[in-house]
């Protein structure tokens, strides 16, 4: 099968597309023959090795344990194993690979009691490549700010992949949206549900005004000290990346010495939630935002594009047609 490998980091031009062996389903694990994945910044980050930490996980000199990247993925269950119940071949899936990655290839074999689900009926398949990180990242985080009807909320990087799904399903679950974004994204923001968006550009986050019960730092650039000071007495900072120890420390402070959380961290990839983020998209309540799309074969070029940090919503590759 056709894959786009990586033996050494560096800068896009490292991914090349080369032929590699097929893989084979074990007892408990289902073969899916992928439609569509994305260039998405665990991707990068990792090709990269940025941070430094990344080398830890994946090889301190060339990566060794991954070398298919692809953290997210679409597609249709080609085959399974002996034990697998809860797929059947010809079944139309999505999935997060977790830390295994290995999307960015023609096939992906994946436990059945992985994040894996299936696809919504009113997606195609690059739609529905686009929401499991993103939208699992933005679910449980607010989740964790305990959201809910009547809640402020305030989603720092809008207009990204996980500030895109942060608005809409905020909205979802009742709360009054304020999205900060640049100008060229305003109106996606707004059309997003969002009831006010500032545009970073010409209106920077001030100590004074509104309190917010949630503020939902996407993209770790909001200015802490003065979200600490917009918080209710009771509110929730959260931190999709929080991995600047000087944050995580000042996060322990705060949490400390007030009522008030800063909480990071990783999340957990579960079958679970993409079942319930399928039933909100059946239901009209949440769409996949697409900036561009590239073939697979074009995998650096949608790197290079994507690590600039302004794309809207998602860059996804397409494996094949569907």
């Amino acid at each position: 099968m056709k894959a786009i490998i990586y033996e050494r980091y560096g800068p896009p031009n490292v991914l090349q597309l080369r032929e590699v062996a097929k893989p084979v389903p074990k007892e408990d694990e289902i073969l899916i023959k992928v439609y569509a994945t994305t260039a998405a910044t665990g991707d990068w980050r990792l090709r990269k090795a940025d941070p430094f930490l990344a080398r830890l996980f994946n090889g301190l000199w060339k990566p060794q344990r991954i070398r298919i990247l692809g953290f997210e993925l679409s597609g249709v269950v080609e085959s399974t194993g002996s034990g697998v119940t809860r797929f059947k071949p010809g079944d139309s899936v999505y999935a997060a690979c977790g830390n295994s990655f290995g999307a960015y290839a023609e096939y992906k074999c994946l436990p059945e009691t992985g994040a894996v689900a299936l696809k919504p009926v009113n997606m195609t398949f690059e739609e529905a490549a686009a929401v499991p990180v993103g939208a699992y990242t933005a679910l449980q985080f607010l989740r964790k700010g305990n959201i809910m009807r009547g809640r402020r909320v305030l989603v720092y990087g809008a207009s990204g992949s996980v500030g895109t799904y942060a608005v809409q399903l905020a909205k979802d679950f009742g709360a009054e949206v304020t999205g900060v974004c640049s100008t060229s994204n305003v109106e996606l923001v707004r059309s997003l549900g969002a009831d006010r968006v500032i545009d970073y550009t010409k209106e920077q986050l001030a100590e004074g005004g509104p309190a917010y019960d949630i503020i939902f730092d996407t993209v770790g650039k909001s200015p802490f000290k003065v979200c600490v000071k917009r918080l209710t007495r009771s509110g929730f900072y959260l931190h999709a990346l929080h991995v600047n120890p000087l944050l995580i420390v000042r996060g322990l402070m705060v949490n400390l010495i007030s009522g008030k959380k800063v909480i990071g961290g990783t999340m957990k990839e579960n079958a679970e939630d993409l079942t319930y983020l399928k039933e909100r998209i059946e239901a009209g309540k949440l769409r996949s935002i697409i900036d561009r799309r590239y073939p697979l074969e074009q995998a650096a070029e949608a790197h290079h594009y994507t690590e600039q940090g302004h794309k809207k919503g998602n860059v996804v590759l397409t494996v094949r047609q569907g």
